[in-house]
């Protein structure tokens, strides 16, 4: 047990946690600064590369906490997990017994797996959320002949498109596949491609970085707690076995939902799923990536506003209901009035975004200094990799609160690009570009600067005309 005293205290080593801590060296290095987290590896982006103002691709790494020291001198780390906040002290509790006395403190906590119903039943129910539930899923990847994946968001995707020899039944409840990130006319870009796999774009096989793991590390940690979310190149180390012949390898149940899962013997496979439409599906494992919860796991001396999601309400500024305390990633809910074309999903670039914004105004606070919302917040953008191809999201790309009243543009080369612009009034509200389109850059700003599109609606997608030529 030690007892610390510092300016700024960050809760969390994922992409938030770190990502505050960075920003908070740059903006007060000479200033004390902690940060608790309950893994030896935390989250961080290098390889940031910017399509436009606010279109940002980055990578993420799982590296030491320890390196986090060379970029701030006045760095501490409390491997160990938050326990209770004292807001009226301003003192942070771990479960420990350490205590931390802060001046402002941004909370950093991240979302744990919703599980589905019955997961607590069977260890053959994995949830994908960190390192350790992905070494489980490899050896169980290694042995299985059929495994049930529920969900329809980014992991679930992945885990479709980077497993292959074994028997998959991908259960989602929408009537369309990735409705997370994508419409329906996209999801049959992609599943035309599960139809032509010669047609796929090459996969990168080999990463370039080392990825760190557990036994990297010389710090003897707690293996209860749990670590950071895991990056997207999760699952490019996964084991990928040989198809058996006659084997079909992929089946979509669509508008359906689990109802049970039971553990049998006797029978070919270990585990009965139950949908519910009816039907019994056999299997050696069920995966479940049906999203996260906000991770508002420790205790205090005073209730926070919180959102209907649970997560805690934050303003533009990051800041939650108590005194001094910011909240940023997934355990945060943006409680502001939005930008007309930005909302909240809860995403790796959004969560850079908000701690980013967590460390400006914590640093203005300390400072006495008044600070404005950054303006990545104006615009809603995510650039991802879905099934091989590259996926840029912008605005309301799926006419989010648009009701009715808009019309859309479409342009697909089978196995190339998938390009849809959402318009309302003949101004453009949002995009979907997939594959190499090069046109973000023009939707960013056309997005932003609402022009009045009309008169070249007609246009704007035709492949022989470069629309950049209108609005040079």
């Amino acid at each position: 047990m030690c007892e610390i005293e510092t300016t700024y205290l960050v809760v969390g080593g994922g992409i938030a946690g770190v990502t505050c801590v960075e920003t908070l060296a740059i903006l007060h290095p000479e200033e004390t600064l902690t940060i608790i987290t309950a893994s030896s590896l935390v989250k961080n982006v290098s390889n940031v590369s910017f399509y436009a103002k606010t279109i940002v691709k980055f990578d993420v790494n799982e590296t030491e906490a320890s390196s986090l020291m060379r970029i701030h001198p006045n760095l501490k780390i409390v491997y160990d997990s938050l326990k209770h906040v004292d807001t009226n002290s301003q003192v942070a509790y771990t479960h420990a017994g350490d205590k931390i006395k802060y001046n402002v403190m941004c909370i950093c906590t991240g979302g744990i797996p919703r599980l589905i119903r019955d997961s607590h039943k069977s260890k053959r129910i994995l949830g994908i959320r960190d390192t350790e539930s992905v070494k489980e899923f490899q050896a169980k990847l290694k042995t299985g002949r059929k495994m049930v994946i529920a969900g329809n968001g980014g992991i679930a995707s992945e885990i479709v498109h980077a497993t292959s020899g074994i028997q998959k039944v991908w259960v989602i409840r929408d009537d369309y596949i990735s409705a997370t990130f994508i419409d329906p006319g996209a999801a049959e870009f992609f599943q035309n491609t599960f139809r032509n796999k010669e047609l796929q774009p090459e996969q990168k096989t080999v990463l370039r970085r080392h990825v760190f793991s557990e036994e990297d590390e010389v710090v003897s940690l707690n293996k209860d707690l749990k670590s950071a979310a895991l990056g997207p190149d999760w699952f490019r180390k996964l084991e990928i076995k040989k198809n058996e012949k006659g084997v079909q390898e992929l089946e979509i149940v669509y508008k359906v939902e689990i109802n049970s899962v039971e553990e049998v013997s006797n029978k070919e496979y270990p585990l009965e799923v139950k949908l519910s439409n009816g039907r019994i599906v056999e299997c050696d494992f069920v995966i479940s990536a049906t999203g996260v919860e906000p991770a508002v796991n420790f205790s205090w001396d005073a209730e926070p506003e919180k959102a209907q999601d649970g997560g805690l309400a934050v303003n533009e500024f990051q800041q939650t209901s108590m005194k001094n305390i910011y909240a940023a990633g997934d355990v945060a809910s943006a409680a502001w009035d939005y930008a007309p074309h930005w909302f909240q999903l809860r995403l790796w670039t959004q969560a850079r975004q908000m701690a980013g914004m967590a460390a400006k105004a914590m640093h203005a606070n300390i400072m006495n200094e008044d600070v404005l919302q950054d303006f990545c917040f104006e615009l809603f953008t995510h650039c991802t990799t879905l099934f091989g191809y590259q996926v840029i999201l912008l605005g309301k790309y799926n006419a989010q609160g648009l009701g009715r009243d808009y019309e859309i543009l479409l342009r697909m080369t089978p196995n190339k690009e998938y390009i849809k612009l959402v318009l309302q009034n003949g101004k453009l509200q949002g995009a979907i570009l997939i594959g190499e389109t090069d046109l973000e850059e023009m939707c960013e700003n056309l997005i932003l600067d609402q022009l009045d599109l009309t008169s070249i609606a007609d246009h704007i997608l035709d492949p022989d005309i470069d629309i950049d030529d209108y609005f040079d």
